[in-house]
């Protein structure tokens, strides 16, 4: 749910990977990562890699997964899962704004509950775009901006307007990244929007699953 930040936030990384991750688990949250990362194939870059919660469900398909996360704690416990990923996993130190990765060398870059909570956003789409190839595409998974105007956007705003980043290591609950990726050139092939859960819904219930190119 974050990059950068969760490194000046130790207490949200601990929290990330024993309460949240394991709590997206019990919501059906393991067949959303499925969907996520289908389809995928060659070198990968999956960004703000948390714990590696998603590594276990890379398909055969995948040559190497270079997992980038700032955080020394979620960092360590990433390369523990690395070692019994089904594909090859590299867990390296970095940040979305400034990926480790060549210019143009990878199939793909996955984005899962992280967009939220990078300091820049449109600088860590402008890196995605970078390291992608010139067929590469974006997979994504994240909570956004709700659906359609009302009381729950208002609230959104006032949580972002807050105390919501200081709390929760940067994490906006509100921001519209499907606009701020075809505003940093890429085409969104599929945009799925729903609510997870779905009841109650909650200020960072609103989610999208989808994939994009650059165009």
């Amino acid at each position: 749910m974050s990059d950068t930040p969760r490194s000046a936030n130790p207490i949200f990384a601990r929290a990330w990977s024993q309460l949240l991750v394991k709590g997206l688990a019990r919501n059906g949250g393991d067949d959303l990562r499925r969907r996520l990362l289908a389809g995928l194939s060659g070198t990968v870059v999956e960004v703000g890699a948390g714990d590696g919660a998603n590594f276990a469900f890379y398909p055969a398909a995948v040559d190497r997964v270079v997992a980038v996360e700032p955080d020394p704690y979620l960092r360590e416990r990433a390369a523990r899962r690395a070692a019994d990923a089904p594909v090859r996993v590299e867990v390296v130190d970095g940040t979305a704004e400034r990926l480790p990765i060549d210019e143009g060398s990878v199939d793909a870059v996955v984005f899962c509950l992280v967009l939220c909570s990078v300091p820049d956003q449109a600088t860590a789409l402008a890196e995605a775009g970078r390291v992608l190839g010139p067929t590469g595409a974006v997979h994504f998974l994240e909570h956004v901006r709700a659906h359609e105007p009302g009381p729950m956007r208002r609230v959104q705003d006032a949580l972002d307007a807050t105390v919501w980043p200081h709390l929760f290591g940067g994490c906006h609950v509100g921001r519209d990244t499907v606009s701020a990726m075809g505003a940093a050139g890429f085409a969104i092939d599929e945009a799925e929007r729903f609510w997870f859960p779905a009841r109650p819904r909650l200020p960072m219930s609103a989610a999208v699953l989808g994939h994009a190119t650059a165009v």
